[in-house]
């Protein structure tokens, strides 16, 4: 080994040594963004599965996504009070338990292929999820200083993203099967008794699956609990921080929170219509489910070197506003590039639209967003920062209302003129970048 490279390996060791708790904290919260990931991001395979398993049209499916995200506007503000009471590491176990429980809710449904069951075990897993986010979101702007937060939140969001690329492919090969092809081709041909048996057997495959993560993320949330991951004391506030809320008594008086939480709403719609529409849009162009179900992944691969360039770079050379500003823009002319770039691509033996590689590159303006708008919206908060943070991850239920609202006009319109939902939500998201973040009282002075 040269001596450069024992020198290197020599400074980490030393600055883990130095900064073990902070250390330990980033582990375990990596750790917990990659489980968050790996369940959020599947939506993007559901969507097609349920549609075929449960017979559904476009609407419907997408219902699917919607069960799961709207429990973040359902359960946000009670998941803020819970954590009050609980604290966060206690709230957080409780949130795994619950994420448990939905993930077990799959095993009955499963057994019957009744849609509305997977939909109540969405629920209850959105649920679980709303308490880990409002949990998880603050300590990474907490543990550190707030000039790094976009960095920490890269380092985090890149274990998010790569268990959303790694968790389709693990769904794909537990749950499909490559002679799945001629079935999906064979189903409209069928006789009813053939197409219910088929039918029922594929949706007997998630049994297995749901009832293992059902087990394991019990254990995950008692680990969490008795981990070294320290409480934080989010009521305590400095006179300074005390004294800059000008006797404000509600959350809704910091017009930089609000307008955030309308930020981080529109950032997750984007997102969501990317991802959850990506694998339907190759579909409409003539790949079959088992060629197009490559492009989810594809686009959180565009989000990690997002990611990749927010931990090097940030504060470093750019600063987290600046970021923030270019991705918001960068991401409006992407969207602009899938409505009206002409041209195609030969990609697994067919034709297709190259706007569909523009879709995929939204997913790299995408991974600074959430991280530039949360230090912003959360900042000088004190002993409102859970009901604050609660308030934001309500956002996150853009996850399920953007894709049922684009399902929706993909019925009315077609799929490529329905990617219009994504310019007005990147024109706020330039007001907030530019301007909005700087409002502090609803009332000009």
């Amino acid at each position: 080994m040269s001596d450069k490279s024992s020198n290197f390996f020599k400074s980490i060791i030393e600055y883990v040594k130095g900064n073990r708790n902070f250390v330990i904290s980033m582990a375990i919260l990596a750790f917990m963004y990659f489980m968050f990931g790996f369940f959020s991001w599947l939506s993007s395979i559901y969507v097609p599965y349920f549609r075929i398993v449960c017979e559904l049209n476009e609407f419907w499916a997408y219902f699917s996504s919607f069960a799961f995200a709207i429990a973040y506007l359902v359960v946000s503000i009670p998941a803020g009070f819970l954590l009050k009471k609980t604290g966060f590491k206690r709230g957080i176990m409780i949130g795994f338990f619950i994420l448990a429980t939905g993930a077990i809710i799959f095993v009955p449904a499963a057994m019957t292929r009744l849609y509305w069951v997977f939909l109540i075990g969405l629920f209850t897993m959105g649920t679980g999820m709303s308490i880990l986010q409002t949990a998880a979101n603050p300590y990474v702007t907490i543990v550190g200083p707030i000039d790094r937060t976009m960095q920490r939140m890269s380092i985090c969001g890149t274990f998010n993203k790569f268990a959303g690329i790694v968790s389709p492919l693990i769904f794909g090969a537990i749950i499909l099967k490559a002679s799945d092809r001629e079935l999906f081709s064979a189903l409209p041909s069928m006789t009813e008794a053939a197409r219910i048996v088929a039918l029922d057997e594929l949706a007997q495959r998630m049994m297995f699956p749901y009832a293992f993560l059902g087990v394991l993320l019990v254990g995950v949330g008692l680990f969490i609990r008795y981990s070294p991951l320290p409480e934080i004391n989010t009521e305590a506030e400095s006179k300074e921080v005390a004294d800059s809320h000008g006797g404000k008594k509600y959350i809704v008086q910091f017009p930089y929170l609000v307008l955030g939480a309308v930020a981080m709403l529109m950032h997750i719609g984007t997102q969501a219509v990317a991802i959850d529409s990506i694998i339907r849009y190759g579909q409409d162009m003539g790949l079959n489910l088992m060629d197009a179900r490559s492009f989810a992944p594809f686009v959180l691969t565009a989000t990690m070197v997002g990611y990749l360039f927010g931990m090097t770079c940030i504060p470093r050379y750019v600063s987290q506003l600046n970021a923030l500003k270019f991705s918001t823009v960068l991401g409006l002319f992407f969207s602009f590039c899938v409505l009206f770039m002409p041209g195609e691509l030969m990609y697994k033996g067919s034709q297709i639209s190259v706007s569909i590689w523009f879709l995929v590159l939204i997913g790299l303006p995408n991974a600074l967003i959430f991280p530039g708008i949360w230090p912003l919206a959360i900042r000088n908060l004190g002993r409102f920062t859970k009901i604050g943070a609660s308030l934001l991850v309500m956002g996150i239920c853009g996850n399920g209302v953007f894709p049922l609202i684009y399902g929706r006009l993909v019925d009315l319109f077609g799929m490529r003129p329905s990617y219009w939902l994504l310019i007005p939500c990147f024109l706020y998201l330039i007001f907030y970048a530019f301007y909005g973040h700087k409002i502090t009282s609803w009332t000009r002075k």
